[in-house]
């Protein structure tokens, strides 16, 4: 298999679902990962060249570049001998796809917020915009509380993207006490947290 760049940052959860990937497939020690910074007023020209969109993470392979994380990820995925985190087939195959609709739903809505609060002036911020954005997250959040037992076993696409959504909110919104109203989604994340490839993707502080 030919060498594989991925450009990523250590903060972006969407890279950090990659990343997890690539170790949890073996195939992180054939990837040179390449650390850019950008942000949405911010762009990267390195980026740019390889995905038209302007976002990261970015998989460069011989003769194609690929891009978002649920295409790398399915890319990484098929590229391997080991257990499938995208199971082929039946109710298992959907079960992990909608879990990660949801983790990845989830951290659409907290980087809206996040740049609402964080990048956009505070004289043209909205309240409303904010508070539509965190309404998703609770919706979400909600949901996998109640659908916790589907989240246990071996990981999956569908779990990996959740505790990265989970730990994006950690890393984020440190105010935001999710666990409170979700004990039992808090209880599983404690144990997610420990496997090693989502010990290793943390993203670094600040």
């Amino acid at each position: 298999m030919a060498k594989m760049k991925l450009y990523y940052s250590p903060a972006s959860p969407y890279a950090r679902k990659v990343r997890v990937v690539a170790i949890e497939t073996g195939l992180d020690k054939k990837i040179d990962m390449v650390n850019v910074a950008l942000s949405p007023v911010a762009p990267n020209a390195d980026v740019d060249k390889h995905n038209p969109i302007g976002k990261i993470p970015v998989l460069s392979v011989k003769g194609i570049d690929l891009f978002d994380s649920p295409v790398i990820c399915e890319y990484l995925d098929s590229h391997h001998k080991g257990r499938k985190l995208f199971p082929r087939k039946g109710r298992e195959r959907w079960v992990a796809l909608r879990q990660q609709a949801m983790g990845d739903g989830l951290l659409d809505a907290a980087l809206l917020a996040r740049y609402e609060g964080f990048l956009r002036p505070e004289e043209k911020r909205w309240p409303d915009w904010n508070k539509g954005q965190m309404k998703k997250i609770e919706g979400v959040l909600g949901q996998l509380e109640a659908e916790t037992k589907a989240l246990k076993g071996k990981p999956t696409i569908g779990t990996i993207s959740v505790a990265c959504a989970l730990g994006y909110l950690d890393f984020r919104f440190s105010n935001f006490d999710w666990r409170a109203k979700h004990p039992k989604l808090a209880k599983w994340f404690a144990s997610a947290a420990k496997t090693p490839s989502i010990k290793a993707t943390v993203p670094p502080p600040g």
